[in-house]
Parts: structure tokens; sequence; C-alpha cells
């Protein structure tokens, strides 16, 4: 069991306040305040639910009273809950990091089909949090003629031209690299990889390739936003 000084020192690392870890928990401040301070004696599943949201940003609970954050780490989501948790990740990072997200080689038609409900969904909360903050910038690479612009209202696109071979569609937010397959069952499979190594590497390819990649011809704003 993880005592309370290890939830208020994950907070520490996190800069986050009480009143922000019973926001993503769904308790109260006052109950995350009784239970670092030891008054009172949580019950598994609401322990399971601290544990589980520091987990989702990489923090773990370790021997001998500590709290880390996990180096690297890799994940498989899998088909339609695997997308929703996915777009989870991407909002709750771009909500409390902004900064740069980028994308390549992944068709947003085909991507949307996979959770068409979650999709919508994300691109909703995602436009507003965008205008408001100023912090966050899309960019995304899709294949030269793809006028699937579902997110043109805050997302900039280029064309990877038809002359360059296609890439293995990726995905990069933070620490994490995300390699989508849709040619699995069920679609897509979603390796993600947290490692501040690896997401640094594949910035850098992606940044080379958006030097490189063509400014569409024209945009065409379809039903959705992502």
């Amino acid at each position: 069991m993880i005592s309370g000084p290890q939830i208020r020192a994950a907070r520490g690392l996190l800069k986050w306040s009480a009143a922000e870890l019973a926001e993503k928990t769904g308790l109260t401040r006052e109950t995350i305040n009784k239970i670092e301070d030891g008054a009172v004696q949580p019950r598994e599943g609401t322990v399971a639910d601290i544990v589980r949201v520091f987990a989702e940003h990489r923090l773990e609970f370790i021997d001998n009273q500590g709290v880390r954050f996990r180096p690297e780490d890799v994940e498989v989501l899998n088909g339609k809950e695997g997308v929703e948790k996915f777009w989870d990740r991407v909002f709750t990072f771009a909500q409390t990091k902004g900064g740069t997200i980028r994308q390549n080689g992944i068709p947003e038609g085909p991507l949307d089909e996979c959770a068409p409900q979650a999709a919508a969904e994300h691109r909703e909360r995602m436009a507003p949090l965008v205008s408001a903050r100023k912090d966050i910038f899309m960019r995304v690479i899709l294949e030269e003629g793809d006028v699937n612009f579902l997110c043109n209202d805050y997302v900039d696109y280029r064309w990877n031209p038809k002359e360059f071979p296609p890439p293995v569609p990726y995905y990069i937010f933070g620490d994490s690299v995300a390699i989508f397959a849709f040619e699995s069952n069920p679609s897509p499979k979603i390796i993600l990889i947290t490692s501040p190594i690896i997401a640094l590497a594949y910035s850098k390819q992606f940044d080379r390739a958006w030097e490189l990649a063509k400014m569409p011809q024209q945009k065409v704003k379809l039903s959705g936003r992502r």
C-alpha cells in the first residue's frame, strides 16, 4: 500500500496541487489531504485510481517509500479501446504541457474510422484547448493528394511528396512516440514508446521531413475536427 507522503511527493514531482490530483482521480481535495496526512485509510479502489493517474504521467511508486519517473516504457494499445486511450493520453499531455505535437504518415480518414466517436470528441476538446493555450503547435504530414484535413482549424498540414517513400506511421507528443499499424486485427495496433532519447530522434526526423514536405494546394474543411 502506498503512503500519504509518497502521494505528496508524487504531486511534487509533477507540480500538482491537491486540487489538481483530486480532479484527475474524481476525489475531493479534502479526501486527498486526509489520505496524505494519514487521517483516513483509503479503499483499494481509491488507491488504484491514484496509482493509475500517476502511472499515466510515468510516475511509479517503489520500495522504501519512494517514487520516481519511469525512464522508459513500452505499451501496446489495440483497436477501438486502444485509440480511445491514446487520444486521452494526447489530450492530457497537451492540456498539462503544451508544446509541439507531430504526426507523420497516419491517414486521418482510416484513423477516425477505428473509433469515430472518440475521434470526434477528441477534436471537440482539442480545438478550444489549442486556441486558448497558444503554446500548442500541431503539425501533420499526409500523403501528397490527401485532403482529409479533419483538424483544419488548429493543425498545420503538409504533404509528403509522392517521389519520397512513405514513412512508417508515427505520432510524437512529449517524450512519447506512437507507431501505428493498421493491418492488425483489431486495427490499429499502437506501440507507444515513452523514451526521451527515442522521442528526440523521431522529432529530429520529423522536423527534417517537415522542411522537405509540400504545402497543400488547397485546404478542404470537412465536418470534424481533431
